[in-house]
């Protein structure tokens, strides 16, 4: 998998991509991060991509121009999937669009700013609209780390156990049952038995009972 990143601060992506996970799925060559910054597509001085409204109001808005380009060069040398926005009004990131994402060949993400981009960009070039949330960030960025972490995990090769992806929390609309390690017995706070059984089907009917119960006191509207 290929991402490409659009973004006015490429500073700010580069942390997540440099440790763990992400670093190891891009060093064994399971997947490409690009960052591309859209200072670099614009004629006008100082480097500027945002300007006022139309209209007025508050904000400034990143322009068409400078986005045109750089998605305009990008999609030159290859198809992508989808291009995505990250905006805080579009659709709510869950598990099963990360699932969908993860099976995509490559991925553009434009990373909003100030008062988000010209409409026109939204109409006219992009494919998905992101949010992480019903909150506000500075910019983007960090929803497209989010957006990345989520759905490289669950590429193949990339986590050491394969499985374990598929035993997250969402993966099956519940919540991951409880989880424990040694020792069995921490200061009298004790291991449920049937862990240290060995009786696997009957762990296996533990677990699905203690997901299905996490799920009905902490979400239970993903069983809606």
């Amino acid at each position: 998998m290929r991402i490409d990143i659009i973004t006015v601060l490429p500073e700010l992506l580069k942390s997540p991509f440099e440790a763990s996970i992400l670093k190891r799925a891009i060093e064994k060559g399971i997947v490409e991060v690009h960052m591309h910054n859209l200072r670099d597509f614009t004629d006008r001085s100082y480097n500027q991509v945002d300007d006022y409204q139309f209209g007025g109001g508050a904000g400034m808005v990143l322009m068409i121009e400078p986005i045109d380009k750089c998605i305009s060069s990008l999609k030159a040398e290859r198809d992508y999937d989808e291009v995505i926005y990250m905006t805080p009004d579009g659709a709510t990131l869950n598990q099963r669009m990360a699932n969908s994402l993860s099976l995509c060949e490559n991925i553009m993400i434009l990373c909003g700013h100030y008062k988000g981009v010209d409409q026109r960009v939204r109409d006219a070039f992009i494919t998905k609209e992101i949010s992480v949330g019903d909150y506000v960030l500075s910019g983007g960025e960090l929803g497209a780390a989010i957006v990345c972490d989520a759905v490289i995990r669950l590429i193949p090769g990339v986590l050491n156990n394969e499985t374990s992806a598929l035993t997250d929390s969402f993966q099956d609309g519940l919540l991951a049952p409880p989880v424990y390690t040694r020792p069995s017995d921490y200061k009298g706070m004790k291991v449920p038995e049937v862990l240290l059984s060995g009786n696997f089907p009957k762990i296996e009917e533990w677990r699905e009972n203690a997901a299905q119960k996490r799920t009905e006191d902490l979400r239970p509207d993903l069983l809606e």
